[in-house]
């Protein structure tokens, strides 16, 4: 087969240069042979221009607010009530001075004590301790006497409880009057209570004026224990004030259950004057000893 004829025997050559020759009517490329690839892949182009699939289900919409119901008619107004004016403070009335009750008090036990002592002399003067003591013969004996001659006595008497220390107030000074105390040489200073008796005796005694002091107050025992803190701090107190100061203090308060028993022991109020005008003596004959043998 000549090289220079067509692919097919008996064809004619054909042009190198005539690229625009078309093939036989009829004839189709082998489909072994290549065909040319395009730049994109159809199936790619496909997918591409093909539309997204739409869900099968769709979404629901979120329901919509629904509006507040308005009221069928319109609330009225709260009507605002009016600020009232602040009353102005009346302005204080002046205090009255209070009255001194301590002079009175003192001036109404004097004349109880005055009438007491007129109607009943025995009744101040009698023994304040009952018994006598046997002493041996030929021992020395220092022993007071309840005088009052040239003595100046302190009574310091609580408030508390009047009814009882007005009692006892008045049978003390009616017990110093009988012992010769002239009445411009008692002292009283009223307190408030049997608590404050120990530092008004201690107070008295310390301006070394007073021969002796007497204590007057009364405690009722009540349903708590104050009773018991009262009469001890009292008790202790006033011997506390005759021990620092070397003056007598004599006990003249009352510790009773009930009210009636204070009223059958206002008549210690006259045993605590004696007892402080005793030991008032008493204190002197010691002093004038020692003076004596010193």
């Amino acid at each position: 087969m000549s090289s220079a004829g067509g692919f097919w025997p008996g064809e004619p050559p054909a042009d190198e240069g005539d690229e625009s020759r078309e093939s036989p009517a009829g004839f189709s490329e082998p489909p072994t042979w290549p065909a040319p690839r395009p730049e994109v892949e159809a199936t790619d182009v496909a997918r591409a221009a093909a539309p997204e699939p739409e869900p099968m289900f769709e979404e629901p919409e979120p329901p919509a607010e629904e509006p507040e119901p308005q009221p069928m008619f319109d609330e009225p107004e709260e009507e605002s009530e009016p600020e009232e004016e602040p009353e102005p403070e009346p302005e204080p009335e002046p205090e009255p001075e209070p009255e001194d009750e301590s002079d009175d008090f003192v001036a109404r036990a004097f004349a109880a004590a005055e009438n007491l002592l007129a109607q009943s002399p025995s009744a101040t003067s009698a023994p304040h301790v009952e018994g006598e003591l046997d002493l041996p013969d030929g021992v020395a004996v220092l022993e007071g006497s309840p005088s009052g001659a040239g003595r100046t006595v302190g009574v310091v008497v609580s408030r508390f409880n009047g009814e009882i220390t007005n009692a006892l107030l008045q049978s003390a000074l009616g017990a110093l009057a009988a012992a010769g105390v002239p009445q411009e040489r008692i002292t009283v200073m009223p307190v408030p209570g049997a608590f404050e008796l120990p530092i008004g005796a201690m107070a008295l005694a310390k301006t070394r004026r007073y021969s002796c002091v007497v204590a007057l107050g009364c405690i009722v025992r009540g349903e708590t224990p104050h009773f018991d803190f009262v009469a001890t701090e009292a008790s202790s107190g006033l011997q506390l004030a005759g021990l620092e100061t070397g003056v007598p203090v004599a006990f003249g308060v009352l510790t009773v259950e009930t009210v009636e028993q204070a009223r059958a022991r206002t008549s210690k109020g006259a045993d605590a004057a004696r007892a402080a005008l005793e030991m008032a003596d008493l204190f002197a004959q010691v002093r004038a000893q020692a003076k004596a043998t010193g």
